[in-house]
């Protein structure tokens, strides 16, 4: 696989192969994003960060992963007052942008518009979030998570459960980690939502067509047994007009820590792209899960840097080189980030 100078736009231009060829370069850089060495392969490049839309871990883990390989970071948040104000076309901001950074990352709230403003550039863009459409460094970090907690526990993606719970029709998390999972085998799929917040029938029928097992339920008591992972997700307010869609989600769909308890596996693995809602009538990720050693849904965030660092090195065709850049970390680091982290969470 060669991501050369390649735009990664959506996780539907990946194949396994593909995948399991990033996933071993994450497992490399891994020490890196530990801090137990330091790496420089990107030393005197530049990478454009443009978010259009609002975020902070996304676009500071990108910021991270870049600089964490030696690279430097021009951040851009925020465009009241910038050219694309002024009447300024994405096409011009593109080719503007191209002559100053070696690699971009873009978020915008429209669908389409980062494939849009990566159109005719010869600059590797990676597509942070384009409204409803894609996240695909999300899925791919939610893909190396996956990974890296199966393989503490002896299982494969291959015939896996999981269960989906919360806003499945705005969720863009949900439907590119659902395009990725299309290419493993013999996976089951328990979507948990009212109809109102259900997964595109697109969406399922393609999971079908690959060759997947499609279940739908209206509560998490129905949708929790049996399954590997539950995949949590909060209500995606800012992409609905008007109330109605919120009507028939309570609390009845609220991952808790009774919910766990009574209804999934013991090893079951909690995930949640983050940020969780904690105000009340959210019904979002409760925070009674904390101190369960199966909640990775920090142990996900942090392998966002992970996955991105290899995303970065292989789109800038730097990761066979990555070996002999390394150098030992000197100075003080942590063991582990919060007294609350698993007791296997540490860095040895």
């Amino acid at each position: 696989m060669s991501l050369a100078g390649r735009h990664i736009l959506s996780i539907d231009q990946f194949t396994r192969p593909d995948l399991e060829a990033l996933l071993a370069v994450a497992q490399t850089l891994e020490p890196v994003a530990r801090r137990q060495y330091r790496c420089n392969v990107l030393d005197g490049a530049v990478m454009a960060n443009l978010f259009f839309e609002a975020s902070t871990r996304t676009r500071i883990s990108f910021h991270t992963a870049f600089s964490r390989l030696g690279g430097r970071v021009c951040d851009t948040t925020g465009f009241t007052f910038s050219s694309i104000s002024k009447g300024e076309s994405l096409e011009d901001t593109a080719r503007v942008i191209a002559g100053y950074a070696d690699a971009i990352v873009m978020r915008h709230p429209e669908t389409g518009s980062v494939a849009q403003f990566a159109k005719g550039l010869r600059v590797p863009v990676i597509n942070a979030g384009d409204g409803t459409g894609e996240h695909p460094s999300q899925a791919l970090l939610d893909y190396y998570t996956i990974s890296s907690e199966f393989a503490r526990l002896g299982k494969t993606i291959d015939g896996m459960t999981i269960a989906m719970v919360g806003d499945l029709k705005h969720g863009r998390t949900i439907h590119s980690l659902c395009r990725l999972l299309r290419l493993f085998r013999n996976i089951t799929f328990h979507f948990v939502a009212p109809p109102a917040l259900a997964a595109p029938q697109e969406l399922l029928d393609s999971l079908k067509t690959a060759g997947h097992h499609v279940r739908e339920f209206d509560s998490i008591a129905s949708g929790l047994p049996g399954a590997d992972v539950v995949y949590a997700t909060r209500i995606q307010r800012e992409r609905i007009e008007g109330g109605e869609e919120m009507e028939g989600y309570s609390e009845d769909y609220r991952i808790n820590h009774t919910a766990i308890t009574e209804y999934a596996p013991k090893d079951i693995i909690i995930m949640h792209p983050l940020p969780r809602d904690s105000r009340p009538g959210a019904f979002d990720l409760a925070t009674d899960l904390d101190t369960l050693p199966n909640l990775a849904i920090f142990r996900q965030a942090d392998n966002g840097v992970t996955m991105r660092m290899a995303m970065f090195a292989m789109a800038l065709d730097v990761h066979k080189d990555i070996d002999r850049h390394f150098h030992k970390w000197e100075g003080y680091r942590p063991r582990r980030y919060s007294d609350s982290d698993a007791d296997f969470y540490q860095f040895d």
